[in-house]
């Protein structure tokens, strides 16, 4: 279900929009002053009052919102996300040691593993994530977020990035304002990695990368060009694989992009 941007004048309940789904993001705003929390958990709120919100690949369906007005008039309301089924998808060519990678590696693994997990923790107070999304290149997609993923035959995690067919070499484009928080030439798994945060903990990850235009702590903007498809790391051809978080919970990419396509509805945030 996609909420409208309209104020609840009687309540002064946060204004949303969003797609209530499992990996779905929902980003709002509120008066200024005013504390938020998801599930009992806080939820940051920007200076101007913006916040942002992420569902995993298996969130629970049933999620509570609460907000406290600054002379703590409180309210909630329940929200139903909508369940998805994922599919399998096999995927046979791929480099074996990226399958089953030799134990010489793995202390390399680890540490890329915390770098990325070290990005994704900065916090930032831009709400460059209000933007409506664009596709961070042109291409067929070829793989979707959450599909189970099954290497030269083995179970594997699964894929938590929307694929986009390239050429080596294809122009990737920031899909909204950021600021660069991870630019790593070759990640065992991932090749060319890029991380960049939108805000309030929402970030972009790029990978399979062949050349990287930016550096950690540059602001770029909507339609920079900041790397180059390539098809390092655990991959069988040159491709673009964006990936979207919330802090640690991954959300789909194209449900980010997709906001627009839908036509807005209010729901109703009195207390009940």
């Amino acid at each position: 279900m996609l909420t409208t941007l309209t104020l609840q004048a009687e309540t002064q309940g946060p204004l949303l929009q969003g797609i209530w789904t499992q990996g779905g993001v929902v980003r709002g705003e509120v008066p200024i002053g005013t504390k938020l929390w998801l599930n009992d958990q806080p939820v940051a709120v920007s200076n101007q009052g913006h916040f942002v919100l992420g569902f995993g690949r298996d969130a629970e369906l049933v999620q509570t919102l609460k907000w406290c007005s600054d002379n703590n008039v409180c309210a909630s309301k329940g929200f139903a996300l909508e369940p998805r089924n994922y599919r399998e998808q096999r995927i046979e060519g791929v480099p074996q040691n990226t399958v089953t990678p030799p134990q010489h590696v793995l202390d390399r693994i680890r540490d890329e593993t915390a770098q990325v997990k070290e990005s994704r923790a900065v916090f930032l107070e831009n709400s460059f994530f209000m933007q409506p999304f664009i596709a961070p290149i042109d291409g067929p997609i070829t793989g979707v977020y959450g599909s189970r993923r099954v290497y030269n035959g083995v179970p594997k995690r699964p894929h938590y990035g929307v694929d986009y067919a390239a050429p080596v070499g294809a122009s990737v484009r920031a899909p909204a304002d950021a600021v660069i928080t991870l630019a790593h030439d070759d990640m065992y798994y991932s090749g060319g990695t890029l991380i960049m945060d939108h805000g309030q903990g929402l970030s972009s990850t790029f990978i399979h990368l062949s050349e990287i235009l930016v550096k950690p702590g540059q602001k770029v903007k909507q339609g920079e060009v900041v790397a180059k498809v390539g098809q390092g790391g655990r991959s069988t051809g040159p491709h673009l694989d964006w990936r979207v978080n919330w802090h640690q919970v991954r959300m789909d990419p194209q449900l980010l992009i997709k906001l627009g396509d839908y036509v807005p509805s209010a729901i109703d945030l009195s207390p009940q």
